[in-house]
């Protein structure tokens, strides 16, 4: 086969119709050669063709007649001198980084070592030659039926975000037909939509769908990597959630992306551009190592055999290579251009802010985001820590972004175990943590809340376990975070007490109330309206299995659950006081007589700054002025809205009194996350409620007018 030079630009494997252009970035190879599979199942090359045009640091080459479905993988020449930070090994065919579509997944096998030790502890290349088992990538074509398909583009203060696992929310899901479990395609099933829809969720989060390169400790003890935190490649969707093979994993995930669209419901993805799957520089030639370990990675500056780590992985990208940021810009435009997602959940986002070893955050990484066309106008949600020195950075990202907010999520867990001194630190973080966003023209919705996340306890198992059970992850329990601020209620795990299970009933439903009602953007675990059980497991990334699915089946008191967490997203979407786009502030407005925000104590009178100290069952209210609200939605209407008092008794006891309503007609009683007793009554200032121990109330004042739309 007669290859033509083709052209440097774009990287990957591009098909123009009539042939497919190759191209492949290294700085430090010698050559390359391009190998061309027939099956999946070849045990070799059909054909191996020496790409001899080089631009610059990209060898290229051009094939007529070539066409989607092509199966392809690379031998890369050069130095394998480890001191210097080189491995180059042609023995190992290589996936293309920007491959499209996974032609064949990874096959575990030895020969899959770039490295074999030597008698002094030196290590020489493996000369054993992996072509049956390495993965191979797939040409394909971006052609794609979308129709009318177009962002649903949710207001920030609007969103309400879904975090699920593609194959774990439909495996046991009794509506999805059986050979769409566990796929794109059963996650976009009218089954599930119609949940979602229900929910009153705005925004499906993902985890990582980028192709997943399993690790060979797990599958030898009959684990695999669930979560999939652990990249092979960050443009091709990981195959075995395909319904049909891994060759339409493609076209499956941008049917299930235009069908959730459809339903007026956001795609977000979960990226993991800090590292990848290669591990440490004992782990297998894939990839990355195999093409130019030197370029892609941080290596330690004394000894470049061995690999920076600030992601507890193994290895950390580099971005501060041109070609590694290019990289990763094309891989998220492809996405967004090519696969039509809304935004991107960046895990340890830290580690990208540093273009050498501390974090920047005027780093070339945030500098191209921001001027990028396409990419500044998708949601940009950052885990804002990493594992190195100086990684925590909770609040300092730039305005543009969006951020996890641990420290929300320490708060409110601590407050509701019953930990004394926290009502203050919970006042703020319910009221939009502005002492870490306030600044800088940030929002309220650059936190992004959260009480459970797939990286910790589930909700039922917040309130269900004091201390983690991670026996069956095979490291004696040693791993997952030993500080999940979790109780029991009185007992640990399963348990028939009618006294234990009310109690974590109550605690759990002030958990969710806390988060829904709270400003900034809150994000629900899936399945935590399900009571779904991880069985006290806080870490199960490598449980692809029961404990980790949906379990859809529900008693009675899971179906009154799921239609108390359908309540209170209600609630929250239908009253824009809980949805502000500005800071409370505490000021008082001049056009209502009342403050955005006033702190109430249990006798009914405002908090003064000392008496937060001297709350020691914890229980106080936040009292939020509906008129104070000078907001417009998107057709310029004023947002102005009822007015709410939240009453938070963390630790029970006592009776709370109502407070002068800010219209002054009293208020009604609709919501109550202890007792269903009450809700619907109207009742005057001045009235004192007996406090339930872990219970959250929500009274209502609107003097009889309707809030204005949004």
């Amino acid at each position: 086969m007669n290859v033509w030079p083709g052209q440097p630009h774009p990287l990957g494997a591009t098909f123009d119709g009539e042939g497919v252009n190759f191209a492949l970035y290294s700085e430090h190879a010698t050559g390359v050669e391009l190998c061309l599979f027939d099956t999946a199942y070849d045990p070799e090359p059909a054909r191996t063709l020496e790409l001899s045009d080089r631009t610059g640091p990209v060898f290229h080459g051009y094939l007529p007649g070539i066409a989607p479905g092509q199966r392809y993988g690379y031998r890369v020449h050069g130095p394998y001198e480890p001191q210097r930070g080189h491995r180059f090994n042609p023995a190992k065919v290589v996936l293309d980084p920007y491959a499209r579509a996974i032609g064949r997944p990874l096959r575990w096998h030895d020969s899959l070592m770039g490295y074999l030790h030597g008698p002094a502890g030196d290590d020489r290349p493996d000369p054993r030659d992996d072509a049956a088992f390495a993965p191979l990538g797939a040409v394909v074509a971006d052609a794609f039926a979308w129709g009318d398909d177009r962002p649903p583009a949710i207001a920030s203060e609007d969103t309400v975000i879904y975090e699920t696992h593609v194959r774990g929310m439909t495996m046991r899901h009794p509506q999805v037909a059986e050979e769409e479990r566990g796929t794109y395609l059963g996650l976009a099933s009218d089954a599930v939509i119609d949940h979602l829809r229900s929910l009153g969720v705005t925004t499906v989060q993902l985890l990582p769908v980028h192709a997943i390169a399993e690790e060979e400790r797990l599958r030898r003890m009959g684990l695999s990597n669930y979560w999939g935190y652990h990249p092979l490649n960050y443009f091709a969707p990981e195959p075995r959630y395909a319904a049909n093979g891994p060759v339409h994993a493609v076209d499956e995930f941008r049917t299930m992306v235009r069908r959730l669209h459809a339903a007026g419901l956001e795609v977000i993805l979960d990226v993991v551009y800090n590292h990848t799957g290669e591990g440490d520089h004992r782990g297998p030639t894939l990839s990355f190592r195999g093409i130019d370990n030197r370029s892609y990675y941080k290596l330690h500056p004394g000894r470049p055999e061995h690999y920076i780590d600030y992601t507890g992985t193994g290895n950390t990208l580099d971005p501060g290579n041109p070609y590694v940021l290019q990289l990763i810009m094309d891989s998220l435009r492809t996405w967004v251009q090519g696969m039509h997602v809304d935004g991107f959940r960046f895990d340890l986002a830290s580690a990208l802010a540093r273009e050498l070893y501390d974090v920047d955050m005027l780093s070339a990484f945030f500098k191209v985001i921001q001027q990028d066309p396409v990419l500044s106008g998708v949601k940009l949600i950052a885990e804002p820590w990493d594992v190195g020195p100086g990684g925590y950075q909770v609040g300092n990202f730039p305005w543009r972004w969006c951020e996890w907010n641990g420290r929300y999520r320490d708060a409110v867990r601590s407050y509701w175990r019953g930990d004394p001194g926290r009502a203050g630190e919970l006042a703020t973080r319910v009221s939009g943590s502005a002492d870490l966003y306030g600044r800088g023209q940030r929002r309220p919705t650059a936190s992004v809340n959260f009480v459970t996340a797939h990286d910790g306890f589930t909700l039922h198992d917040l309130v269900s376990y004091a201390r983690k059970h991670n026996e069956a992850n095979g490291e004696a329990n040693r791993d997952g975070s030993d500080h999940d601020l979790s109780s029991n209620g009185g007992a640990e795990g399963p348990t028939d007490d009618p006294a234990v299970l009310a109690r974590r009933d109550v605690r759990r439903r002030s958990l969710l109330a806390t988060l829904v009602l709270s400003q900034g953007m809150p994000m629900l675990l899936g399945g935590d309206e399900l009571g779904r059980s991880q069985r006290g497991n806080n870490n199960a990334y490598c449980q692809d299995n029961e404990l980790s699915w949906f379990d859809w089946r529900l008693d009675d008191r899971g179906r009154d659950f799921l239609d108390f967490t359908r309540r209170v997203l209600e609630l929250r979407r239908e009253h824009a006081v809980f949805r502000r786009r500005t800071f409370l502030d505490g000021g008082l407005d001049a056009s209502c007589g009342c403050k955005d925000v006033a702190w109430i104590h249990p006798s009914g009178r405002e908090l003064e700054t000392d008496d937060w100290r001297g709350l020691e069952d914890g229980a106080f209210g936040m009292l939020l002025c509906g008129a104070a609200v000078h907001e417009r939605d998107r057709q310029g209407r004023p947002r102005r809205d009822c007015s709410f008092l939240v009453v938070f008794h963390g630790r029970g006891g006592g009776s709370f009194v109502l407070p002068p309503a800010p219209e002054g007609d009293g208020w009604v009683h609709v919501l109550d996350t202890a007792t269903p007793d009450g809700v619907g009554a109207q009742l005057a200032a001045g009235t004192a409620l007996p406090l339930v121990e872990d219970g959250l109330a929500v009274y209502q004042a609107c003097s009889g007018r309707r809030p204005a739309p949004g």
